[in-house]
């Protein structure tokens, strides 16, 4: 029978690395970059943006189509496009009546391939 070694989740030594608490520090972004990361992170975290943003990975579409195609309203998937464009993840353009949403850029779809590669490493 083999014995499982539990790994303490905090350092026993009282040892700082100064060179490598210098060296991190030094790549710590000063602005806000890391809060703007932080809130795309939850706007991300909600399961109905997500789908809608992998809707819209295919082709532009209005939000009668995208509430059809998710079985949802139109006054719920507007407010979380509201949400997504905020974030500038996604961008519209109107022709007569109609707006169509679409990915704001190349980046969204690489930041959702990553997390899915990641999710999918398993």
């Amino acid at each position: 029978m083999q014995k499982e070694l539990t790994i303490p989740e905090t350092c026993s030594q009282t040892v700082i690395h100064e060179d490598v608490v210098q060296m991190v520090q030094a790549t710590i972004p000063k602005d806000n970059s890391l809060i703007e990361v932080a809130e795309l992170f939850k706007v991300l975290g909600d399961r109905t943006r997500i789908r809608i943003l992998h809707s819209l990975f295919q082709t532009e579409m209005c939000v009668c189509d995208i509430a059809y195609l998710l079985n949802m309203t139109q006054s719920s998937i507007s407010h979380q496009l509201r949400v997504l464009k905020q974030a500038k993840l996604v961008k519209n353009r109107k022709e007569g009546k109609v707006v169509y949403y679409s990915l704001a850029d190349d980046h969204v779809i690489q930041i959702f391939d990553q997390a899915l590669e990641h999710v999918k490493e398993g």
